[in-house]
Parts: C-alpha cells; structure tokens; sequence
C-alpha cells in the first residue's frame, strides 16, 4: 500500500532525527573516551570531532563537505521522484477505468494529460497515438517510459560518480598529509617537531576517513535506486498497456443503441 507525502515524510524525519542523536551520542562519547584515555579532563581536551575537522584542513574541508551536501540533495530528490505514489497515484486507475468503460475517451485523456505522475504522462503519449492501432500506441508509451527512466537514472548515475570520489579524494588526502610530515622529517639540523608531524598524519587518515565515510553511503543509494527505478518503472509500464488496451477494445465496440420512444410504437419505415 502506498504511503501518502504526509506520512513517508514523517517516518523519515523521525528516522533522521533518531539517527542524528545517535551520531552525536557516538561523538560525545568518542570525545570523552578519547580525553579519559591521554589522562586530562574532559572538557580541559579537545573533542574528537573538532580535531577531525581541523584536521581536514582549509581545501579538503569545503571540497567534502559540498560533494556531502550534493548526495544528500540527490538522495531527496530520487526518494520523492520515486515514491510509487508519485508514479502511479492513488484512485487514479480505478477512475481512469471507470472513465473509459463509460466511453467518456476524451474526459480520460484531460485526465491523463492534468497528471503529472510517470503512469499521466505514459498514458497521454500513448492515447495521443491510439488511432492509428494498438501497437502503434504501446510504442509510442514505452519509448515516454524509457524517456522518464533515462531521466531518473542520468541522476543515480551522479550517486556512483560520488561513490567513486570520495575515496579517490581521501588517497589525494592520504599522499599530501604524508608529504607534509616527511617534509618535517626533512628538515636537517633540527629536532623532529611531534606537533607538527602528528598533523600531517593525522589530516591524511582524516581525510582517508571522510572520503570512504562519504562513498559508503554513496554506493548503497546507488544500488537502492537503480533497483528502484526498474521496479517502478516496470509496474507502471504494465498498467498502462492495460489501460490502453481496454481503451482501446472500448472505442471498438459500438454504440448502445437508442430506447425505444415512449408507449413502445414502432414508428413507421420512411417510404
């Protein structure tokens, strides 16, 4: 049964709020541990978070965090455009149905074509053909569904490129913070500075870490909505061939005849 907007918005947004608290009850006691663990109070260290965020530096920092802000968006938009209430809306093929078996064709195809939903645009491409037969009206609906599936996944595909970034972005990450600290190292003459050597290690495993944290994520909407996008895609390419079928075996079939006049006469033969 399809969930209304209304109700799929508020069991995701319960989801994203438990799942938010969640994450900040990991990284408080992430930073507590780490601060009981190098013997000082803790709140006289800093959080584990902050140093993380320090450690990403002023390039890596905005760069991860944009494509971050772009596979959430991406991920939003294909769970609204893919909601099978958004494909195939409630009641509307059951009052499609009745419509025809009524043989009102032309209030079914306004009613289509005001439908803004994957199964009202198939169905209007496809009635836009019905008089020149059946066939011809199947292909004109399959070429508009393979349109509107080619549309969903040209975003997905967006998914896989942020999939494939992230961790190429954490080994660009992993080879710069490496040769900051052997650029310490370097330095002859001098004693070893540990400060300066623990930054750049430390912004290479950080960075190594958001860029797999970010892909993760990436490659499983990636594999959820290519799924997604063949199951609904599918359902409705089967309704509206149904639909149009029984369209058009309805405009086939003639007229009811006319009820006799009133007293049942007969009236007579013209001569």
């Amino acid at each position: 049964m399809a969930l209304s907007p209304r109700s799929w918005l508020s069991r995701n947004t319960r989801f994203l709020f438990h799942a938010t608290l969640a994450l900040l009850a990991v990284a408080v006691l992430s930073g507590v541990a780490h601060a009981q663990e190098s013997g000082a109070a803790p709140s006289s260290g800093k959080s584990l978070i902050m140093f993380m965020i320090e450690s990403l530096g002023w390039v890596f920092g905005p760069l991860l965090l944009a494509i971050s802000v772009a596979m959430l968006a991406l991920v939003v938009l294909l769970l609204l455009d893919l909601r099978m209430s958004a494909a195939i809306p409630p009641g509307f093929v059951d009052e499609f149905t009745d419509t025809v078996n009524k043989r009102k064709f032309k209030e079914a195809f306004d009613m289509a074509r005001n439908d803004p939903s994957f199964l009202g645009q198939v169905l209007t491409a496809g009635m836009s053909r019905l008089q020149y037969g059946l066939e011809d009206a199947r292909e004109a609906a399959m070429n508009t569904l393979e349109s509107i599936k080619s549309d969903k996944e040209q975003k997905n595909n967006y998914t896989a490129v942020i999939a494939t970034l992230g961790p190429m972005l954490g080994l660009v990450g992993t080879v710069f913070g490496m040769i900051l600290s052997f650029q310490v190292l370097s330095i002859p003459g001098t004693q070893v500075n540990p400060t300066r050597l623990a930054e750049g290690i430390s912004h290479a495993l950080v960075v190594t870490l958001f860029g797999v944290a970010i892909s993760v994520p990436a490659i499983f909407f990636n594999a959820f909505f290519r799924n997604r996008i063949t199951r609904v895609c599918m359902d409705v390419g089967h309704i509206a061939d149904d639909l149009l079928t029984q369209m058009y075996h309805n405009s086939k079939k003639p007229a009811a005849a006319a009820p006799p006049p009133a007293g049942g006469a007969t009236p007579p033969a013209p001569r």
